[in-house]
């Protein structure tokens, strides 16, 4: 691993914490086919700088994100995966593991049954605040003490699960829903088209327009744009891209097409957003 990653913090060391493992790394600009083996934590990864392409390869087949300053991931407790990336800028992360025993009490304490962490991970993939305002935050506490970090991982695993249990989409078509919201994560910086989601979920457009809309409440495209917002609300928060950069990056054909979303959804322009 020393090849591929540098560790620059580690709670168990600084600290002392058991409750909660928090791990800095500074990450290789290119890696092939890196093995990760499976844990049966919770592993959260949170990108804090660099740009890259990043390909995951697992028994569930192949998939590709851009990992940019703001990206959450979920990795599936007990699933091992392979891992290839170019990074065209310095790729650094905060990693952080809730043990299992934490997870499996607070399921229990809010009755939730076996979580669906593919439904979990996918939903964290869209972006969650309060998620990355915690993760940012724990490495700079490195002088408490375990109660503190006790605290944490009861905050952090209950927000999550509490999340996965209201917002898994529920029925028969779950899995349809789970892949088109995937494939959308995936390629925000592209022209992507109904169609090109629905086709990915293996529906009709007017068959995933129907299940995606009883599932989430929203029509697709109204969930597309949502992730592009707040996709580019990340970047103009951690990132030091022009509009224009910002806009490519999250599929938009302008500046200006950037603007006039952003504006709807969140009531001020990006040049404005950026100053606050």
């Amino acid at each position: 691993m020393p090849t591929y990653v540098r560790r620059t913090f580690c709670s168990w060391e600084v600290s002392e914490w058991r409750s909660l493992l928090v791990q800095s790394f500074e990450h290789a600009s290119e890696v092939e086919a890196l093995p990760m083996p499976a844990v049966a934590d919770l592993h959260l990864v949170l990108c804090v700088a660099g740009d890259a392409v990043m390909r995951t390869h697992g028994s569930g087949g192949s998939e590709r994100r851009r990992w940019v300053p703001g990206h959450l991931e979920l990795m599936i407790p007990g699933r091992s995966i392979t891992r290839d990336y170019r990074a065209t800028s310095a790729l650094r992360t905060i990693q952080v593991h809730l043990p299992a025993a934490t997870a499996e009490r607070t399921a229990a304490e809010l009755d939730c049954g076996k979580p669906d962490f593919e439904a979990l991970s996918a939903a964290l993939g869209a972006g969650d605040p309060v998620v990355e305002h915690v993760l940012r935050a724990l490495p700079q506490a490195d002088v408490a003490n375990d109660l503190y970090a006790e605290s944490a991982a009861a905050f952090l695993t209950t927000h999550l699960l509490s999340k996965g249990k209201h917002e898994a989409p529920p029925g028969p078509e779950h899995a349809a829903v789970r892949a088109g919201t995937a494939f959308m994560r995936e390629r925000l910086a592209e022209p992507i088209t109904l169609a090109d989601i629905a086709g990915a979920a293996h529906l009709s457009v007017y068959h995933f327009i129907r299940v995606f809309r009883a599932a989430t409440g929203e029509t697709p495209h109204r969930y597309l744009i949502r992730l592009r917002i707040e996709q580019a609300r990340r970047l103009l928060s951690g990132s030091a891209l022009t509009i224009g950069q910002i806009a490519e990056r999250c599929g938009f054909a302008s500046p200006g097409a950037l603007s006039s979303a952003f504006v709807n959804e969140v009531g001020v322009r990006p040049s404005v957003y950026r100053k606050i």
